[in-house]
């Protein structure tokens, strides 16, 4: 069961982070100009990684939920947020401070992890 969660999230994840990113490239464009990437139409490799990567993510979390001993929904939020600070958001806030990568688009990367971790919190807490 925790295969078809980890499968399930990685797709739903991947179609989430897709409309994110659709939504927010133009504020992202008017906030960093023509420093801002144009980043199309990806090709199929990119859209299998993209799915493998988020594979990977949801098997370390579900792995994580399980040594800590429950996977329930709660508390799987909890985790979620938790890792989201760890992670995503020290990388990111480290890649503005040492390699000038604008705010708003490391605030815009940071809010696409925060969607992509609660959800797979939430989809490994329901098929647990």
């Amino acid at each position: 069961m925790i295969g078809l969660g980890i499968a399930t999230a990685a797709l739903v994840a991947f179609v989430l982070s897709s409309v994110y990113y659709a939504a927010l490239t133009p504020l992202e464009r008017r906030a960093v100009g023509e420093a801002a990437l144009d980043r199309g139409r990806p090709q199929a490799w990119k859209v299998l990684t993209e799915l493998l990567r988020t594979a990977i993510v949801a098997s370390a979390f579900a792995w994580i939920a399980h040594r800590a001993g429950d996977l329930g929904v709660s508390n799987a939020i909890v985790l979620a947020l938790i890792l989201w600070v760890a992670f995503p958001v020290v990388l990111l806030t480290g890649s503005v401070t040492w390699e000038r990568v604008h705010p708003a688009t490391a605030a815009m990367h940071a809010g696409d992890w925060l969607l992509k971790l609660v959800l797979i919190a939430v989809i490994l807490g329901l098929l647990h």
